[in-house]
């Protein structure tokens, strides 16, 4: 079973930034949409934004735009979430997820990693 693999979560402060790294190491994500997704404690799952397979076009949630960028980067095979101006309300895990030939993965892509703990917290 493919997986994705996310890094770089962690603890920082309230308007602290963070950069998460999305990553396979069986399989090229140059094919593949790729999506975030997070889920706080006691709550569902949400979209959090997605890039497209050429990676000019991105779409954000409305509680980050502004603040989250996406980058994807074939030469290392990652997609990279820029996090600034955090938020405590932004605690949550955080997962990637690939869909090939999506624009936009959704809740329902084929391939997923186990997911990073961001903390926003003074």
């Amino acid at each position: 079973q493919l997986r994705l693999m996310e890094s770089g979560g962690g603890l920082v402060e309230p308007g602290g930034s963070l950069r998460l790294s999305c990553s396979a190491s069986e399989f090229f994500l140059d094919d593949y949409g790729i999506g975030w997704f997070r889920q706080a404690p006691g709550k569902e799952r949400e979209a959090v934004g997605c890039i497209n397979v050429p990676g000019s076009n991105v779409h954000f949630a409305d509680s980050v735009k502004g603040r989250f960028t996406l980058l994807r980067d074939n030469a290392v095979n990652t997609v990279f979430l820029q996090m600034n101006s955090l938020k405590p309300e932004d605690t949550a895990v955080y997962y990637c997820a690939a869909q090939v030939n999506s624009d936009c993965p959704t809740s329902d892509a084929d391939i997923w990693g186990q997911g990073t703990q961001v903390t926003v917290s003074s």
